[in-house]
């Protein structure tokens, strides 16, 4: 690291002493930002030495971090993105500070030419509403919400943990305090996959609501309470099983089929035909865990496989190195993606 690689913008810290290459200070200017950005007891510190493997100690507004080269400057750029998240008003939880060691970690191992500078500043892709502003906390969220922006017909597949339909509830809610759509509509295969709520008690909503729980609790944290209640009342904002979709065609909206592992072939073709004037549509599952009759194939599967290579679409594949849920769960993917590949290989000798 020289010493142009450790000088970041005036407004966000200054660096107070330099002693050797792996050891640098750096002295945040706002007394009550910095204690934030330190967390109580100095736990985001504490939770980047573990993950980098350096030494952070903070003192007053100050930071001294001594370590591996690499590491202490993923370590800088992960702290001045996090002080500016602070400078614009939003806050820093111990999962914002995992995501900005992600991206910083990720970011130096993307080099666009050999003979340039590792990149000095650490950007993430974000969405904001009214209520929350979230960044990407891996890479491959950051491509999924580059891909929601540039996209009309977006796939997101992979493990559960991963953000995949918060962030897709979380950009519809964008596009609709923006004004970019009229309304927006959430769907999932209901129950199973021929969706027989008949023996559930109440009317089609109470019957659906337990299975579109989720979709549910991410519109509340992206819109407030009350007006999700109105939007929903007024048909802005519709939260219907996937059967509901035949034979309409849905213009002016952002629309998310969620759980989609468990459409059937005709129900995915359906759902994509639905597409109408100015719509975007987000499909995500997770192609592990279908819950079709044995020899059922996945629409979701057949879909991957058929699309691939239309323009206009993309698809964006999360791994389990992409969990943000509690980093134990991402452990959790990893073992059952273990013994299934254990077991494939065992079926293949077997025949």
């Amino acid at each position: 690291m020289n010493e142009q690689e450790m000088v970041s913008s005036p407004s966000r810290h200054s660096l107070a002493a330099a002693t050797d290459a792996n050891h640098f200070i750096l002295t945040f200017e706002n007394n009550r930002f910095a204690s934030e950005l330190f967390g109580q007891f100095d736990q985001n510190l504490k939770l980047l030495e573990e993950r980098l493997h350096i030494d952070a100690r903070a003192r007053g507004n100050s930071v001294a971090i001594s370590g591996d080269v690499q590491a202490t400057n993923q370590a800088r750029r992960a702290l001045d993105f996090l002080y500016a998240r602070l400078q614009s008003g939003g806050s820093v939880e111990s999962s914002d500070v995992e995501g900005a060691i992600r991206m910083a970690v990720a970011t130096d191992d993307q080099l666009t030419l050999p003979t340039l500078e590792r990149k000095a500043k650490l950007t993430m892709s974000q969405i904001a509403t009214r209520k929350k502003t979230i960044a990407a906390r891996t890479p491959t969220q950051d491509a999924y919400m580059r891909a929601l922006e540039r996209s009309e017909l977006v796939f997101g597949v992979g493990p559960a943990g991963t953000g995949k339909t918060y962030l897709a509830v979380a950009h519809a809610a964008q596009l609709l305090e923006r004004g970019l759509v009229d309304r927006i509509i959430l769907s999932r295969p209901a129950v199973e996959a021929g969706e027989r709520l008949g023996f559930l008690p109440g009317d089609m909503k109470e019957k659906v609501d337990p299975y579109l729980r989720p979709l549910y609790d991410a519109l509340y944290d992206m819109i407030p309470g009350d007006k999700v209640e109105r939007a929903i009342t007024a048909g802005v904002i519709e939260i219907a099983p996937l059967a509901f979709m035949r034979g309409r065609t849905l213009s002016n909206a952002a629309v998310i089929l969620d759980e989609a592992q468990n459409t059937t072939s005709m129900q995915m073709k359906m759902f994509l035909t639905r597409l109408g004037e100015n719509a975007r549509m987000i499909v995500t599952g997770d192609p592990s865990q279908v819950d079709l009759p044995r020899g059922v194939k996945s629409g979701l599967v057949e879909a991957l496989q058929i699309l691939r290579s239309v323009e206009g679409i993309s698809i964006i594949r999360f791994k389990d190195v992409d969990v943000v849920r509690h980093p134990l769960v991402g452990r959790i993917v990893q073992a059952y993606d273990a013994q299934y590949a254990v077991q494939d290989e065992s079926e293949q000798t077997d025949r």
